[in-house]
């Protein structure tokens, strides 16, 4: 029962990144672990804004640009567009994603 009640819960989140309630989260660590951030904040997002933050950005990137924090992700313009989209996606929607030319390299 205790698994049930632990897996509904995950099922019905608010990601930290775009608001959109009752998906699923995963953690993200704010500062990549790779770049040692093991032990340091984490946040709560969905599918969907987890995978885009990767299509966009390798784990230099995110620490170069300072996207450390919801805040610096929720103002990047790259992502800001991409959370004005998924914001009007229903909770169950997990786009495809295509990772930029700079990741993809």
């Amino acid at each position: 029962m205790k698994e049930e009640s632990t897996l509904e819960q995950e099922l019905h989140q608010i990601c930290e990144l775009c608001g959109r309630e009752g998906v699923q989260t995963t953690r993200h660590h704010l500062t990549p672990k790779a770049k040692g951030g093991t032990h340091l904040p984490t946040a709560r997002l969905c599918r969907s804004c987890h995978k885009q933050i990767h299509a966009l950005y390798t784990n230099q990137d995110l620490i170069t640009l300072g996207l450390t924090s919801v805040p610096a992700l929720q103002a990047d313009p790259e992502i800001a567009r991409y959370l004005k989209w998924i914001r009007k996606q229903p909770a169950t929607s997990v786009p495809r994603v295509r990772k930029s030319e700079r990741v993809r390299s």
